[in-house]
C-alpha cells in the first residue's frame, strides 16, 4: 500500500526532453502564452511510449516473466483495460495495460492469457491507479485481477471539483500532456491489434501515476485526503452489480409503447435479440436497433393472434444484414407476444415498486410535508456542495437524500441523521459533513409546516 502523505515514486518526476516525444505545433505555441502574451504551460503531445512499444503478452511464460518484473518495480501500479463495447457481446477485456516504475509498460492479451490470478497475488498490497475504476473492475475481475487498494483519478477529480474529468482532459489541464483519442471507441477484439491502437493503449498508462501524484497533493491541499481514501475503499469493496430486473425495459424509446400487449412485443424481441447476440458474440444493437424493436411493437398495437404473419418487412431496420437472416426468429417472437394470456403480459408501470419512497414528482400531492422536507434538504446539500467545490452526487447520493426526506429519524439530530445516511450507504465523511446542515434543514421545514398560532 502507498502512504499518501509521501507520494509514491512515479516513473519520472516530470517530462524529460529525452524520454517524452514532444510534438509541438503552431497551436501548441499559441496555447503556451494563452493567446495574450502571458507565459503558460506548453502542451506536450504524447505520441510514442517512452521506452518504445512493448510486445503484447500472449503466452503463459511471458506473462509470468512480466508479473515478476512488475512485482520487482516500485510505487503504484497504473492499470487500464480496453473493451469492445458496441462491437462484441458483454464487457470483457480485450487488452490490459499496466505500468510501474522500474518495470515499464506491460500489455497483456487477456484472450490468450485469460488467468491473471498470478498478477493479482503479486500485486495484492500494491496501490492500483485506475481512471473511472468502476468501469474496468468488472472486466478485470473476470480474468482474476481484483485490486484491493485503489486510487481512482476520475473520482479524485470529482472530489476536487474539476468540471471535466475525462482522462485526456485531466492530463492536459493538470500535467500539460495531450493524448490522442481517435481509438477510444475502436473494436479492441480485432486480432492482431494494429500498432497505432497498441500505442494509444500504452500511452493511457504512460503518465497515469504522475497524474495520481499531482492529485494526491491537491487532495491534501483541499483537506480531502480522507474523503478520497473512503471513496476509493468503497469502490474496491463494492460487490458486483445485481442483474437489472426487466432489462428489456431499458430499450430506447420504450416510453412510446403504451399498451401491455405492445410491451410484450418489446420484451420478446429484446430477449430474442439478446439470445442471437450472445450466440454470435456481437453487440445486440449490431443485430437489431432499439428503434426497430419499438417500431415493431407500435405496429402490433391492437392486433390479435389471428392477424397473420407480422409485417416486419415494412420496417427498414429488419432488412439490415445482421437482422434479415433471423427474420423467422423475429416473426416467432412477435407471434409469442400476440398469443400470451393477459395474465402474463408485462405491466405498463413495470414490476413491483422497489423498496423506498415513491418517485419524488408524486410527493407534492401525496405527502406535501415530505415534499417540503425534500426541497429543504436538497437546498442544504446544494449549498454545501458549492462551498466544498464538488458535485452534489459525490457529496451524498441523491437516493439517500430522498429516503431521508421521506422518513427522517426521530428525533432528527445530527447524530441520528449521520447514522441514517450511513445505513443508506453513505461513507462516514459524508455523514459527518452533511448531518448538521441536514438537521437544520429538516428543523426549518418542520417549523414552516406548523400552523400559525
Amino acid at each position: 500500500m502507498t502512504d499518501w502523505d509521501e507520494a509514491a515514486p512515479g516513473d519520472v518526476g516530470g517530462p524529460a526532453e529525452d524520454t517524452l516525444v514532444e510534438d509541438k505545433t503552431a497551436e501548441d505555441e499559441i496555447a503556451a502564452d494563452g493567446g495574450d502574451g502571458a507565459p503558460d504551460r506548453v502542451v506536450i503531445d504524447l505520441t510514442e511510449p517512452r521506452e518504445g512499444l512493448p510486445p503484447v503478452i500472449a503466452a503463459p511464460d511471458d506473462l509470468a516473466a512480466a508479473v515478476a518484473r512488475l512485482a520487482a518495480g516500485t510505487g503504484p501500479l497504473a492499470v487500464d483495460a480496453e473493451r469492445a463495447s458496441g462491437y462484441r457481446y458483454g464487457q470483457r477485456a480485450y487488452l490490459v495495460q499496466l505500468r510501474r516504475a522500474g518495470a515499464g509498460t506491460v500489455l497483456i492479451d487477456p484472450i490468450e492469457c485469460p488467468d491473471l490470478s498470478g498478477l493479482d497475488a503479486a500485486m495484492a498490497e500494491v496501490e492500483t491507479v485506475l481512471h473511472a475504476a468502476s468501469q474496468d473492475l468488472p472486466c478485470l475481475a473476470e480474468v482474476g485481477y481484483r485490486p484491493r487498494h485503489l486510487f481512482d483519478t476520475e473520482l479524485a477529480g470529482r472530489l476536487l471539483g474539476y468540471p471535466r474529468v475525462a482522462l485526456g482532459t485531466m492530463l492536459e489541464e493538470i500535467l500539460g500532456f495531450r493524448l490522442a483519442k481517435e481509438h477510444s471507441a475502436a473494436d479492441w477484439s480485432v486480432r492482431p491489434l494494429p500498432a497505432e491502437m497498441l500505442k494509444y493503449a500504452a500511452l493511457d498508462v504512460e503518465v497515469l501515476t504522475e497524474l495520481r501524484d499531482a492529485l494526491v497533493d491537491q487532495l491534501a491541499d483541499q483537506g480531502k485526503t480522507e474523503w478520497a481514501r473512503q471513496e476509493f475503499a468503497a469502490v474496491a469493496a463494492a460487490p458486483p452489480a445485481p442483474p437489472r430486473p426487466d432489462p428489456w425495459r431499458r430499450t430506447s424509446g420504450i416510453h412510446k409503447v403504451r399498451t401491455r400487449r405492445a410491451l410484450a412485443v418489446v420484451r420478446e424481441l429484446w430477449q430474442t435479440r439478446d439470445e442471437i447476440a450472445r450466440e454470435a458474440d456481437l453487440s445486440p444493437r449490431r443485430i437489431l436497433t432499439d428503434q426497430a424493436i419499438i417500431d415493431a411493437a407500435r405496429a402490433e398495437a391492437g392486433k390479435t393472434p389471428q392477424a397473420g404473419r407480422p409485417q416486419l418487412d415494412r420496417i427498414s431496420a429488419f432488412h439490415a444484414r445482421n437482422a434479415r437472416k433471423h427474420s423467422a426468429r423475429w416473426a416467432a417472437a412477435v407471434i409469442r407476444a400476440r398469443e400470451l394470456p393477459d395474465s402474463e403480459l408485462p405491466d405498463v408501470a413495470g414490476p413491483g415498486a422497489a423498496p423506498g419512497p415513491p418517485p419524488a414528482h408524486r410527493w407534492a400531492e401525496r405527502e406535501p410535508a415530505a415534499a417540503a422536507r425534500l426541497t429543504a434538504v436538497r437546498d442544504a446539500i446544494g449549498a454545501l456542495a458549492t462551498a466544498y467545490g464538488l458535485p452534489v452526487e459525490n457529496l451524498i447520493a441523491p437516493d439517500a437524500i430522498r429516503r431521508l426526506a421521506w422518513e427522517p429519524p426521530a428525533p432528527a439530530t445530527p447524530e441520528t441523521i449521520a447514522a441514517t445516511l450511513i445505513g443508506y450507504g453513505a461513507r462516514p465523511w459524508q455523514g459527518e459533513l452533511t448531518a448538521a446542515p441536514l438537521a437544520e434543514a429538516l428543523a426549518a421545514a418542520a417549523a414552516a409546516a406548523e400552523p400559525a398560532t
